[in-house]
Protein backbone atom coordinates (compact mmCIF):
# COMPACT_ATOMS: atom_id res chain seq x y z
CA UNK A 1 0.00 0.00 0.00
CA UNK A 2 1.17 3.48 -1.25
CA UNK A 3 0.99 6.29 1.99
CA UNK A 4 -0.54 9.05 1.83
CA UNK A 5 0.25 12.66 2.66
CA UNK A 6 -1.33 12.18 6.03
CA UNK A 7 -0.47 8.83 6.70
CA UNK A 8 3.79 10.37 5.72
CA UNK A 9 2.95 13.37 7.97
CA UNK A 10 1.88 11.05 11.16
CA UNK A 11 4.74 8.87 10.89
CA UNK A 12 7.53 11.75 10.86
CA UNK A 13 5.37 13.10 13.98
CA UNK A 14 5.86 10.15 15.86
CA UNK A 15 9.93 9.78 14.56
CA UNK A 16 8.78 6.57 13.26
CA UNK A 17 10.18 7.78 9.82
CA UNK A 18 13.15 10.13 10.32
CA UNK A 19 13.59 12.95 7.56
CA UNK A 20 16.41 15.12 8.41
CA UNK A 21 16.28 18.31 7.50
CA UNK A 22 12.32 18.24 7.90
CA UNK A 23 9.93 20.78 5.90
CA UNK A 24 5.74 19.92 5.60
CA UNK A 25 6.27 21.51 2.37
CA UNK A 26 8.08 19.11 1.13
CA UNK A 27 4.67 16.42 1.30
CA UNK A 28 2.97 15.78 -1.56
CA UNK A 29 -0.40 13.86 -1.60
CA UNK A 30 1.59 10.80 -2.18
CA UNK A 31 5.25 11.51 -1.99
CA UNK A 32 7.72 13.30 -0.32
CA UNK A 33 10.02 15.77 -1.92
CA UNK A 34 13.85 15.55 -1.48
CA UNK A 35 16.40 18.29 -2.21
CA UNK A 36 19.57 18.52 -3.90
CA UNK A 37 22.76 18.86 -2.45
CA UNK A 38 25.68 20.39 -2.89
CA UNK A 39 27.85 17.47 -3.03
CA UNK A 40 28.49 15.54 -6.39
CA UNK A 41 30.68 13.19 -8.39
CA UNK A 42 32.37 12.66 -11.42
CA UNK A 43 33.99 9.24 -13.01
CA UNK A 44 37.47 10.00 -14.05
CA UNK A 45 38.08 9.18 -17.79
CA UNK A 46 39.14 5.14 -18.18
CA UNK A 47 39.62 2.33 -20.33
CA UNK A 48 37.38 0.31 -18.03
CA UNK A 49 35.65 -0.05 -14.35
CA UNK A 50 36.57 -3.64 -13.17
CA UNK A 51 33.68 -4.35 -10.60
CA UNK A 52 35.89 -6.63 -8.54
CA UNK A 53 38.54 -3.46 -7.91
CA UNK A 54 36.18 -0.89 -7.07
CA UNK A 55 35.68 2.19 -8.33
CA UNK A 56 38.22 4.66 -6.58
CA UNK A 57 38.70 7.47 -9.73
CA UNK A 58 36.17 9.86 -8.72
CA UNK A 59 36.59 13.75 -8.49
CA UNK A 60 34.50 14.99 -6.14
CA UNK A 61 32.78 18.40 -6.93
CA UNK A 62 31.42 20.55 -3.63
CA UNK A 63 29.21 23.86 -5.23
CA UNK A 64 27.23 26.48 -2.80
CA UNK A 65 24.93 27.85 -5.75
CA UNK A 66 24.46 25.47 -8.80
CA UNK A 67 25.96 22.76 -11.14
CA UNK A 68 26.12 22.38 -14.89
CA UNK A 69 25.44 18.70 -16.60
CA UNK A 70 27.04 18.54 -19.83
CA UNK A 71 24.76 16.73 -22.54
CA UNK A 72 25.57 13.19 -22.34
CA UNK A 73 27.05 13.31 -19.13
CA UNK A 74 26.47 11.59 -16.03
CA UNK A 75 27.32 11.95 -12.41
CA UNK A 76 26.73 11.34 -8.82
CA UNK A 77 24.66 13.67 -6.74
CA UNK A 78 23.13 13.60 -2.96
CA UNK A 79 20.17 14.70 -1.29
CA UNK A 80 19.88 17.28 1.38
CA UNK A 81 18.00 14.78 3.43
CA UNK A 82 19.10 12.05 5.67
CA UNK A 83 16.16 9.88 6.04
CA UNK A 84 15.66 6.69 8.17
CA UNK A 85 13.24 4.05 7.23
CA UNK A 86 11.64 1.81 9.75
CA UNK A 87 11.84 -1.83 9.35
CA UNK A 88 8.46 -2.00 7.78
CA UNK A 89 8.29 1.13 5.63
CA UNK A 90 10.19 0.28 1.74
CA UNK A 91 10.51 3.57 -0.62
CA UNK A 92 10.99 4.17 -4.11
CA UNK A 93 12.69 7.12 -5.45
CA UNK A 94 11.46 9.36 -8.50
CA UNK A 95 12.97 11.81 -10.66
CA UNK A 96 10.62 14.83 -10.85
CA UNK A 97 8.57 14.96 -13.87
CA UNK A 98 9.29 18.61 -14.63
CA UNK A 99 13.18 17.61 -14.66
CA UNK A 100 12.12 14.43 -16.68
CA UNK A 101 10.70 16.80 -19.58
CA UNK A 102 13.94 18.50 -19.87
CA UNK A 103 16.11 15.33 -20.36
CA UNK A 104 17.11 14.62 -17.11
CA UNK A 105 17.12 11.12 -15.67
CA UNK A 106 17.36 10.80 -11.71
CA UNK A 107 17.91 7.35 -10.24
CA UNK A 108 19.35 5.81 -7.63
CA UNK A 109 18.34 1.96 -8.60
CA UNK A 110 15.15 3.30 -7.63
CA UNK A 111 14.67 1.42 -4.37
CA UNK A 112 15.30 2.17 -0.62
CA UNK A 113 14.98 -0.91 1.68
CA UNK A 114 13.21 -0.82 4.50
CA UNK A 115 15.74 0.01 7.57
CA UNK A 116 18.04 1.91 5.42
CA UNK A 117 19.57 5.22 6.53
CA UNK A 118 21.28 7.90 5.30
CA UNK A 119 21.53 10.65 2.79
CA UNK A 120 20.46 9.18 -1.12
CA UNK A 121 22.80 9.27 -3.32
CA UNK A 122 21.30 9.92 -6.72
CA UNK A 123 22.70 8.88 -10.15
CA UNK A 124 21.96 11.98 -12.91
CA UNK A 125 22.42 11.78 -16.45
CA UNK A 126 21.45 14.45 -18.83
CA UNK A 127 20.20 12.63 -22.20
CA UNK A 128 19.87 16.38 -23.67
CA UNK A 129 21.69 18.30 -26.28
CA UNK A 130 22.26 21.04 -24.21
CA UNK A 131 23.86 21.27 -20.58
CA UNK A 132 21.18 21.64 -17.82
CA UNK A 133 22.02 23.88 -14.58
CA UNK A 134 20.49 22.27 -11.11
CA UNK A 135 20.53 24.13 -7.75
CA UNK A 136 21.81 23.19 -4.76
CA UNK A 137 18.61 23.23 -2.55
CA UNK A 138 15.98 22.62 -5.42
CA UNK A 139 13.49 20.11 -5.11
CA UNK A 140 14.97 16.89 -7.38
CA UNK A 141 13.49 13.59 -6.63
CA UNK A 142 10.45 12.17 -4.36
CA UNK A 143 10.26 9.13 -2.29
CA UNK A 144 6.88 6.89 -2.55
CA UNK A 145 6.85 5.26 0.27
CA UNK A 146 5.07 1.54 1.08
CA UNK A 147 4.09 -0.39 3.95
CA UNK A 148 5.16 -4.16 3.56
CA UNK A 149 2.62 -6.70 4.20
CA UNK A 150 5.42 -7.73 7.38
CA UNK A 151 8.59 -7.12 9.00
CA UNK A 152 11.00 -8.94 6.87
CA UNK A 153 13.31 -11.25 8.00
CA UNK A 154 16.26 -9.05 7.07
CA UNK A 155 15.83 -5.43 7.47
CA UNK A 156 18.43 -3.45 5.59
CA UNK A 157 21.81 -3.64 7.03
CA UNK A 158 24.31 -3.46 3.90
CA UNK A 159 27.11 -1.74 2.63
CA UNK A 160 25.34 2.03 2.34
CA UNK A 161 23.64 2.00 5.08
CA UNK A 162 24.41 5.32 7.28
CA UNK A 163 25.61 6.75 3.76
CA UNK A 164 26.47 11.02 4.22
CA UNK A 165 27.31 12.52 0.95
CA UNK A 166 27.87 11.35 -2.50
CA UNK A 167 29.15 7.43 -2.10
CA UNK A 168 30.24 6.01 -5.43
CA UNK A 169 29.58 2.09 -6.39
CA UNK A 170 30.73 -0.35 -3.74
CA UNK A 171 30.09 -3.10 -5.67
CA UNK A 172 33.44 -4.72 -4.84
CA UNK A 173 32.32 -5.61 -1.54
CA UNK A 174 29.65 -7.82 -3.05
CA UNK A 175 30.10 -11.78 -2.01
CA UNK A 176 29.20 -13.38 -5.28
CA UNK A 177 32.55 -11.42 -7.32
Amino acid sequence: MILSDRTIKELIDKGVLKVDPFEKSQVQCSSLDLRLGGEFARYRETELIDVREGVHRVDRVDVNEYIDIQPKEFLLATTVEYIKLPSHITAFVEGRSSLGRLGLFIENAGWVDAGFEGQITLELYNANSVPIRLYVGMRVCQLVFAELDKIPENVYSGKYKGQRGVTPSRIELDGDL
